[in-house]
C-alpha cells in the first residue's frame, strides 16, 4: 500500500511552519489541516515550563495563536499571509507531561480580518484529554514578503 500524498493545502502549512524558528524550537508538530481547521501538537518538555514545572502560559498562548494563525492562513488565497493583531485567551487548567493539541478554526473570514479560535487540550500518557485553554484572535491578510 502507498502512501496518500499530502494536499497542496497540507504542504502550504507545514511550509509555513517550517519557517517559523520558536514553532521549530518547542518542537511543534502539525497533525492536521482542513479548510477552516488546523490542528497542532506541542510535546511536554523543559523548553515549555515555567517555575511550577507545568507548561508555561506563554507557551500554551503561541500555540493557540499560531494554530488560529494556520486555520485563517487555510482560508487565504496564494500570495497573502495573515499576521495577528489580538487575541484573547483563558487558561483554564495547568498540566504537566503528555501534551498540548490546540485546534484552531475560521469563525469568520472577511477581506480585511479574519476572526478564529482555538480550543487547547491536554493529553496525558494514558491519553485522556482535559480542556486547558480556550482562544479568540483577530487577524489582518497581508501580502506574502519571501
Amino acid at each position: 500500500m502507498s502512501a496518500v500524498a499530502p494536499s497542496a493545502l497540507y504542504q502550504r502549512i507545514a511550509q509555513s511552519l517550517q519557517r517559523q524558528g520558536m514553532m521549530q524550537h518547542l518542537q511543534v508538530q502539525l497533525l492536521r489541516v482542513e479548510p477552516g481547521c488546523v490542528e497542532l501538537a506541542l510535546p511536554f518538555s523543559n523548553k515549555v515550563t515555567q517555575q511550577q514545572g507545568g507548561f508555561h502560559g506563554g507557551a500554551i498562548g503561541a500555540l493557540a495563536d499560531i494554530a488560529g494563525g494556520y486555520a485563517a492562513l487555510t482560508v487565504m488565497p496564494e500570495g497573502m499571509e495573515v499576521v495577528t493583531v489580538e487575541y484573547k485567551i483563558n487558561f483554564l487548567s495547568s498540566f504537566q507531561g503528555g501534551e498540548l493539541r490546540a485546534t484552531g478554526k475560521v469563525l469568520k473570514a472577511g477581506k480585511r480580518i479574519v476572526v478564529t479560535t482555538a480550543e487547547v487540550v491536554h493529553i496525558d500518557a494514558q491519553g485522556q484529554t482535559s480542556s486547558c485553554a480556550v482562544m479568540q484572535q483577530t487577524l489582518a491578510p497581508v501580502p506574502q514578503t519571501y
